[in-house]
């Protein structure tokens, strides 16, 4: 399950313990008011056990539209070991900054 929790100047977006090909679309409608309500965002990856390549493209996405489109920044936090191995294999730790549990 997603929350959405405004702390200050930035939006916290916990995901849940998967994202997968059943619930990204979900997931993807989750986050969109966490995109409207400012450009700081922080995804709280404290639950997430298991990502698809669904989840990857909703992350490229959310950061485009964060830091290339308002300007902002984003950042994931609390990344288990393994979906942080995905996250270093497909580059995304270049262009995201990604804080480990």
């Amino acid at each position: 399950m997603t929350q959405i929790i405004k702390e200050g100047g930035k939006t916290i977006v916990k995901t849940g313990q998967r994202i997968d090909t059943l619930n990204a679309a979900q997931f993807e409608t989750d986050i969109q008011p966490a995109l409207e309500q400012g450009v700081d965002l922080e995804i709280d990856c404290t639950e997430l056990n298991y990502m698809a390549s669904s989840g990857l493209r909703i992350f490229q996405a959310t950061m485009r539209t964060v830091v290339r489109s308002l300007g902002g920044q984003m950042k994931l936090t609390h990344v288990n070991d393994d979906i942080f191995d995905i996250l270093k294999m497909t580059g995304f730790t270049r262009h995201i900054m990604v804080e480990r549990v």
